[in-house]
């Protein structure tokens, strides 16, 4: 059967060093989206803590199952009755290794799926900022697609907006929603934020919710905020201005995703690369 429309909500934080803060922000903006009628609410990359000091972050992360974030997140579903993607959290998964890893709850307050980040952020930026994500956290090995009776929703992160196949892959699974929570850089999100989701939405006949962190925060990064939701044919259906703190949303009709790749087929289409090599 035919996904009906729905309102989806993408909601831009400033998470912290406190875990118990950041939660109590996010659920906030969580509440207020779920008022203005949300039944799919992203939030960001790292909802429950940034912090780039590793030796802090671990003194106070515990493993999946000591993680209190997790039933406050599902009693927020709960009440709210919605299907709730936080976008991701930090969880211990070794002595000084973590994961970053989506949690897609339903309404009923239960874990539907998970989802860890493939593509680990390793960079030297012309500004002298350097990130080593590989360094803490432990990259994924799947990717993860859901069918929710919303639609069919494919679960990505961040960086992994930069890896085209990822997203073509999802689509050809049959992916009609894609959410990119992210914590981008000021310096890379300035310069390519906008450009990549509406490539990437373009490219797959996809809707994209991209829930972003923004602002200064306190271990001293700067995220770019502007949180978007694109249709698939590459318009943008809500933003973000700025990076400060709030929800955007729209509507979301998953019969344009199938209406998008019947106009133009590419996801059909497969080819063989011959590759020559010339000698000198």
């Amino acid at each position: 059967m035919p996904h009906e429309p729905f309102l989806a909500a993408a909601v831009q934080l400033r998470s912290g060093i406190d875990r118990t803060r950041n939660v109590e922000a996010a659920r906030a903006l969580i509440a207020q989206a779920a008022a203005k009628g949300a039944q799919l609410i992203v939030t960001p990359e790292m909802t429950n803590v940034v912090d780039r000091d590793a030796s802090r972050l671990f003194s106070h992360l515990p493993e999946e199952k000591d993680l209190a974030e997790i039933a406050s997140f599902a009693a927020a579903a709960r009440s709210h009755g919605v299907w709730l993607l936080i976008g991701s959290m930090a969880v211990r998964v070794g002595e000084r290794r973590a994961a970053n890893r989506s949690y897609l709850f339903s309404p009923s307050g239960e874990i539907a799926a998970t989802y860890d980040k493939i593509h680990m952020f390793d960079v030297d930026l012309p500004n002298g900022e350097s990130w080593k994500e590989s360094n803490v956290y432990r990259p994924g090995g799947e990717s993860v697609l859901v069918e929710t009776p919303l639609a069919k929703l494919g679960l990505t992160i961040c960086y992994d907006v930069r890896f085209p196949h990822l997203y073509r892959n999802l689509a050809r699974a049959g992916a009609e929603v894609i959410a990119v929570p992210a914590a981008f850089t000021k310096q890379t999100g300035e310069a390519h934020w906008k450009t990549l989701l509406t490539a990437r939405a373009i490219e797959t006949g996809s809707f994209v919710l991209a829930a972003a962190q923004g602002g200064v925060h306190e271990d001293g990064r700067a995220t770019y905020g502007h949180s978007l939701i694109v249709g698939p044919w590459g318009e943008i259906l809500a933003e973000a201005p700025d990076a400060e703190p709030q929800a955007v949303l729209a509507e979301i009709n998953p019969s344009r995703s199938r209406e998008a790749r019947a106009r133009i087929p590419n996801l059909a289409l497969e080819v063989a690369t011959k590759v020559h090599t010339i000698t000198p």
